[in-house]
């Protein structure tokens, strides 16, 4: 039987949405084994004077648990 455990994590990038979901995934791989699948709950940006200066996605990841 396999079992499954989840963590929200959130993490932001200064090109796109995209970039901040890779980087989640990767940074997270770093410390979590058997990452299984990652799902953006929400994506949101900061705006600074006027302007986008970065994306941020908040992602659900889930990993087997060993």
């Amino acid at each position: 039987m396999t079992v499954l455990k989840s963590e929200q994590i959130l993490v932001d990038s200064e090109k796109s949405w995209e970039d901040a979901a890779e980087k989640a995934v990767s940074r997270f791989s770093k410390t979590v084994r058997n990452v299984r699948s990652a799902n953006v709950n929400n994506l949101s940006c900061v705006v600074k004077d006027g302007k986008i200066t970065k994306w941020r996605a908040n992602l659900q990841v889930s990993f087997e648990v060993e």
